[in-house]
């Protein structure tokens, strides 16, 4: 109600304000009725308006492609492949007789040093088997010594005594004879006395060679020095046989793998353990055979470990097999590594990029810029203000995604990148850059 009188006290004071809310009141009323009746025409006009704007304004700025903008800078061909770390030399460990693992005190992965123990079998039978060759020796020492000692000094003493006895038969011999040609004895006698002398003179040969078979260089002294040999052959067989009980390792290095748990039973011509000798490392790679005619020896590359793919370190390419896998097509080479990183280790998987050729000021484009790549005038769509031209261009080598560009393009030349996409010759393009190419 205060408002109301308000009002109708400002509109005595002031009448021609009435009219004007009349007026206002009326357009309004107008104005309402319009929009009601035109709405639909109205929302279309102001569509066809906004469509017709968007156009304009796309066909003026282009249709957004991304774009490389050319520059010349050193490019390095490259090729890739991936491998493992190993060693030049690689030693397989096994037994040499069969037995019954007792210990193995080395775990895979350890280094080990050159005379470690590796694997030790039961060696019961062994010991005792060397125990019996050493009292064979021992055996066989006495026999030579009772030689000396005994019986060769028995058989020189029953040597002179056979002699004696044989000379001394000799002189009866001689004396009966003269007495029976003078008749002081009969025949009888003097047969007596050849049949004495014939005894002892073969008891002074059996004592002869009995004593020449004792000396050096007879039978009985060489047949006991040839047992004695033969015992200390059987000592050494046997101590040799102790020691294979005992692997240890032939160079320091470390152990890739193990193959053998305490209380197997071993036996000769099988890999039990796989030693890797410490010295110069290897990265053996397989090459698709494509690219044998861009490798060479002394190439250097670069090559990091999938464990540490950050850690990047220098490789030289050492050795090249030119005979080809028929099944994977591929080729073996074998880099060398001069400063081994700590952290490479043997069967490790690498990935390698090895520099075969290095073009100083070229002018190296991403591969997708390029259309018709594989025929004899590839070109690409080149930005010149806002339209696109077509620019055939000569290509070099590539290497990892990008190929230089030997004639048709000059430094600061904007391209496009996708090869794929719709474009033709004269259209007006809106070029976005692409950092990742850059």
């Amino acid at each position: 109600m205060e408002v109301l009188r308000q009002k109708s006290s400002i509109a005595r004071q002031y009448p021609f304000l009435l009219l004007g809310d009349v007026a206002s009141l009326a357009i309004g009323s107008n104005l309402y009725l319009f929009l009601k009746l035109h709405f639909k025409k109205i929302l279309l006009f102001f569509l066809l308006l906004s469509l017709a704007v968007g156009l304009t304004y796309k066909w003026y700025m282009g249709q957004s492609v991304p774009v490389f903008e050319v520059k010349t800078r050193n490019f390095v061909q490259t090729v890739v492949a991936s491998g493992q770390v190993q060693n030049p030399h690689r030693n397989d460990v096994g037994v040499q007789i069969t037995g019954t693992v007792l210990n193995i005190p080395v775990l895979e992965g350890q280094h080990v040093n050159k005379g470690d123990l590796l694997i030790e079998l039961e060696s019961t039978e062994l010991r005792a088997a060397l125990k019996q060759a050493h009292l064979s020796v021992e055996q066989a020492q006495v026999k030579l010594l009772q030689i000396h000692q005994l019986l060769e000094p028995v058989a020189l003493q029953t040597f002179n005594q056979a002699q004696a006895n044989n000379e001394n038969a000799l002189k009866t011999l001689k004396r009966n004879r003269e007495l029976l040609e003078k008749n002081f004895i009969g025949q009888s006698s003097l047969d007596e006395s050849i049949r004495a002398q014939l005894i002892t003179q073969a008891q002074w040969m059996t004592a002869k060679s009995q004593l020449e078979s004792l000396g050096d260089g007879g039978s009985e002294y060489l047949s006991a020095q040839s047992a004695l040999s033969l015992a200390q052959s059987a000592q050494e067989g046997a101590r040799s046989r102790l020691d294979y009980a005992k692997v240890v390792a032939k160079a320091s290095g470390t152990l890739i793998s193990r193959n053998v748990e305490p209380g197997d039973v071993v036996q000769p011509g099988k890999s039990l353990m796989r030693l890797s000798p410490s010295g110069q490392t290897q990265l053996v790679l397989q090459i698709d055979e494509k690219n044998l005619q861009k490798l060479k020896l002394g190439q250097t590359a670069l090559a990091s470990a999938d464990a540490y793919p950050n850690q990047k370190f220098e490789a030289t390419v050492d050795y090249i097999n030119t005979s080809v896998d028929p099944q994977r097509g591929s080729i073996e080479v074998k880099l060398g590594v001069p400063k081994p990183p700590e952290f490479l280790k043997q069967d490790m998987t690498v990935s390698v990029d090895v520099e075969v050729s290095r073009t100083l000021s070229a002018k190296p484009v991403p591969l997708l810029c390029i259309h018709e790549i594989s025929t004899r005038t590839p070109w690409v769509y080149k930005v010149m203000g806002s339209k696109l031209i077509r620019q055939v261009v000569s290509l070099g080598v590539s290497s990892a995604g990008f190929v230089d560009v030997v004639e048709g393009l000059q430094e600061g030349d904007v391209i496009t990148i996708d090869a794929l996409l719709p474009l033709k010759s004269g259209l007006r393009v809106h070029p976005t850059s692409t950092p990742s190419f850059q």
